[in-house]
């Protein structure tokens, strides 16, 4: 028997949306097949973090999405690279996945935190850009009908992330962050 971890807002979701949250919880890892050819990005991605070019930042990000879109035949999307993250009082807004009718899905990220203004650490926007994905991926690859957080959404997220930084440098890069 599976257990499934159920978050708080499960108990407000309809009985159709708790059975794709139950389905999305099984799932618990994306598989690429050739990580390696991507991993090149990631270690040049953690490079240009750190000088915060927005162009350069952007296209890599996007050349990571398409290897992922394309690697995994579902379509791809478009990353947009936003400067100050929004806030209120809950917090920041690091990502957001905005699914599109008639036209390429979008991805938006912020490169700076929204108190100090400072370039994001690598390891945080990384994981942004690869936890936007999987709601992208949720609806193309598993054709989930709605995209949730759960236990398996997170599992899909690392398991993305732990292959892409299986380099030494990239590895370093991160941790230096």
């Amino acid at each position: 028997m599976v257990t499934v971890m159920i978050f708080a807002y499960y108990k407000r979701l309809s009985p159709a949306q708790k059975r794709i949250y139950r389905q999305s919880d099984e799932i618990s890892v994306i598989r690429l097949s050739r990580p390696s050819d991507l991993q090149p990005l990631v270690e040049e991605l953690a490079a240009a973090l750190k000088g915060g070019s927005n162009r350069l930042i952007k296209s890599l990000c996007q050349k990571l999405a398409n290897g992922i879109t394309s690697e995994l035949n579902v379509p791809p999307v478009r990353v947009e690279i936003l400067a100050v993250r929004p806030h209120d009082d809950r917090g920041e807004l690091h990502g957001q996945y905005l699914p599109e009718e008639g036209t390429s899905a979008r991805v938006q990220l912020w490169m700076r935190t929204a108190r100090y203004k400072r370039i994001v650490a690598f390891n945080t926007f990384l994981r942004t850009l690869l936890h936007e994905l999987c709601h992208h991926l949720d609806y193309e690859l598993f054709g989930l009908a709605d995209t949730f957080h759960t236990e398996g959404f997170y599992k899909r997220e690392s398991s993305l992330f732990n292959q892409l930084v299986q380099t030494s440098k990239a590895k370093q890069d991160i941790q230096a962050h």
